[in-house]
């Protein structure tokens, strides 16, 4: 199979930026105690890769906007009883992931009640991948890389993006999934290889 080296290197797992772990640990304590300030550090700290992930899972830019923002809202109510089992991302991420879920299931709900159809809710993203300074070549292969995500089974496509786009490790994907970290590679694995044969279909 042949793909191109855009679309080769967003299929390696991203690395998370490091950051003062320490400084995180300051502002959550704080946060805890409840601090609105430093929970505002919190939420800029995460917002702009937790708002990359909901757009590419919901493929839709206002309801990705929209459950960034309960996630935010949702964390901060359960930010008290947060023990650290998990890295706080993580914990982010699972927040967002249920709460995309939920926002999928009701636009469900909504597309049975009226004439709008899928294609209609799935539209080219204005997401941290498409930024408007990219080359138009990285901008059509990110819109394809989006079409193609969205062929690919829930469970899978969600293992695909947190490992390789979102840059958690195994474990913290299998944290935010509820699944073995077994489970968990085998899903990114499927999910790699199902991406990759449908990218290949597509330039022939």
């Amino acid at each position: 199979m042949t793909a191109s080296p855009a679309i080769d290197a967003l299929l390696l797992p991203q690395t998370e930026v490091s950051a003062d772990d320490s400084a995180e640990t300051t502002h959550l304590l704080a946060a805890q105690a409840g601090d609105m300030a430093a929970f505002e550090w919190i939420v800029r700290r995460h917002e702009e890769k937790l708002f990359g992930f909901c757009c590419r899972w919901l493929r839709c830019v206002e309801d990705a906007r929209e459950v960034c923002q309960d996630t935010f809202v949702r964390a901060w109510q359960a930010l008290p009883e947060f023990e650290g089992r998990a890295k706080l991302s993580t914990w982010l991420y699972q927040i967002a992931l249920n709460l995309c879920r939920d926002r999928a299931k009701s636009r469900a709900s909504r597309q049975r009640d009226n004439t709008t159809t899928i294609n209609d809710l799935e539209q080219p993203l204005t997401c941290p991948q498409n930024a408007p300074d990219a080359s138009a070549e990285w901008q059509s292969e990110m819109q394809k890389l989006d079409r193609g995500l969205a062929l690919l089974p829930e469970k899978l496509r969600t293992a695909l993006m947190l490992s390789t786009m979102e840059g958690l490790s195994h474990e913290e994907c299998a944290k935010v999934l509820n699944c073995s970290v077994r489970g968990t590679e085998g899903r990114i694995y499927r999910a790699r290889q199902m991406l990759l044969r449908w990218w290949d279909e597509e330039g022939q």
